[in-house]
């Protein structure tokens, strides 16, 4: 990010002794290890489950909150197909793997929708349940999203100097933006555990047939996965680079390799497969290598 990025839209780093304990990057994750690793180590996630509504309170004040500052900062767009000018980007880049790679995640997600819609009571309401939450979240990434990009004040910024985390863009003094940080914070502590649940469920089932074999197994795991996060968050505070190689790596594995071998294996085994099949299946192996080795050179 260029100085005048950081100069314009980096919060005050006055350096005073509030800074010094209150870091971002250097104690607030330590923080937070005290918070959410008991949390983690609940044997059922029930309990965290009936608080997600509480998330969708924080997620309509976050669109709230964006709508607000939107109309007061006013769209600055102006549209360049190929050539970019000093404050605005085109509307095609070579950097596009960066979202490829994000929206691999999404794919890749299923893996643990899979796991909490087998929980349902009424499993003949998972696809209506399942299809309405797509919709829902995919209209809040799109509004969000949108919003922010258009309404940034370029000029005097250019468009790339949008931070990943959208709140960053906003002065740290900003009432508003403070209660929506706190309101993040409630919603992270309440599906964090889910999150958690998630892989416990996953990895242990797994390796033991137990989703909770012992206190001492899920201890040694949520200490793993708390000390990864806490690693990330002081050492590489990058979200939307997490994201996409997380969502290469995972998606390749689950979204294009695994899938078209089990199906080429299966139509091996009832003697139906052709070359055209395997060509196809190849090829969708080889997107999935080329999206994961792209992310490297953005």
């Amino acid at each position: 990010m260029s100085t005048l990025c950081q100069i314009t839209i980096g919060n005050d780093t006055s350096g005073s002794s509030f800074e010094h304990y209150w870091s971002k990057t250097n104690t607030i994750p330590l923080y937070l290890i005290i918070l959410l690793l008991p949390l983690l180590c609940f044997r059922s996630a029930s309990f965290f489950a009936r608080f997600t509504f509480f998330g969708t309170i924080s997620v309509v004040y976050l669109i709230v909150l964006v709508t607000i500052k939107a109309a007061h900062l006013g769209f600055h767009l102006e549209f360049h197909w190929l050539d970019p000018s000093q404050f605005y980007v085109p509307e095609f880049r070579l950097l596009f793997p960066q979202l490829t790679g994000v929206l691999t995640l999404a794919f890749f997600i299923h893996n643990c929708i899979i796991t909490l819609m087998k929980s349902n009571k009424k499993q003949e309401n998972n696809v209506r349940d399942l299809s309405l939450a797509y919709l829902l979240v995919g209209g809040t990434y799109m509004y969000v999203g949108v919003l922010i990009f258009a309404a940034f004040p370029s000029p005097p910024l250019s468009k790339d100097c949008i931070e990943p985390n959208f709140l960053d863009n906003f002065s740290s003094s900003d009432l508003l933006v403070f209660v929506a940080r706190v309101c993040l914070l409630f919603q992270m502590i309440t599906v964090y555990p889910l999150l958690g649940y998630l892989v416990r469920v996953q990895i242990m089932g797994q390796l033991f047939g137990n989703h909770y074999p012992s206190f001492l197994h899920i201890l040694v795991l949520n200490i793993a996965i708390v000390g990864a996060g806490v690693l990330m968050a002081m050492f590489y505070p990058n979200i939307g680079s997490i994201i996409r190689f997380s969502g290469a790596i995972c998606g390749l594995a689950l979204v294009f390799l695994l899938p078209a071998l089990v199906h080429m294996i299966s139509l091996k085994h009832q003697g139906k497969l052709t070359w055209l099949s395997v060509v196809f299946h190849s090829f969708l192996i080889l997107l999935g290598v080329a999206n994961l080795l792209a992310q490297f050179f953005m």
